[in-house]
Order: structure tokens, then sequence, then C-alpha cells
């Protein structure tokens, strides 16, 4: 952890260190991916002096975590099928639904 990180922020490497080694990562590994979550969280919340835009503007990983807890069912969206398509080079995808991007893709 960086000098002056606070008690907050120790609690928090400890804490996601052992998340990753309960999960089978090395020791090494779990070090890692604690310190850059907690930097990238330091310096969302500006509590860095130097900080990339990609660490403030990005989606917080809690958020994120979140927003994948709840994926499951949902399928994929209308632009995951527009690009799908626009990759397969199917024509006339720019029109159609999601319903129809959805079977163009299945055949």
């Amino acid at each position: 952890m960086p000098r002056g990180s606070s008690p907050k922020r120790e609690r928090q490497y400890e804490h996601i260190k052992d998340s990753q080694l309960d999960r089978g990562a090395s020791e090494k590994r779990a070090e890692e991916i604690a310190a850059r979550t907690v930097n990238k969280e330091r310096a969302r919340h500006g509590e860095s002096k130097t900080a990339s835009r990609t660490s403030i503007k990005d989606i917080s990983s809690s958020r994120r975590g979140g927003l994948r807890s709840h994926s499951g069912a949902q399928g994929r969206t209308k632009e995951q099928l527009y690009n799908e398509a626009r990759q397969r080079n199917i024509h006339g995808r720019s029109k159609m639904t999601k319903k129809q991007l959805e079977e163009a893709l299945s055949r």
C-alpha cells in the first residue's frame, strides 16, 4: 500500500487480497489485484495525486460487480446483436428490431 493511505484503504486492501487467495490466486497475484483495485478507488475518490482519466471516469468496480450479478437471463443487448451482425456482414441490420437481429443471427 502507498504511504499515507487511510486505515479504510488498508482494510479494503486486506479484504480484497484475502478474497483473491480464497479464490485460489497466488500470493503475488492477490497482492497485485488488491493494490490495483484500491489504487483505482483512491483515484476515483480524489485521494491520490496522480490519476489517469480512465481510472476516474470508468464505472467503479463495486458498481460493475453489481451490474454483472443481475445480467443472467436478459440476454444480449441490441447493440451487441448489431455488432455481431455487422461482423457477419448481415445486410439490413440497421433497420432490424432486436428480435429480428436475434433471428438473423440464429440462422
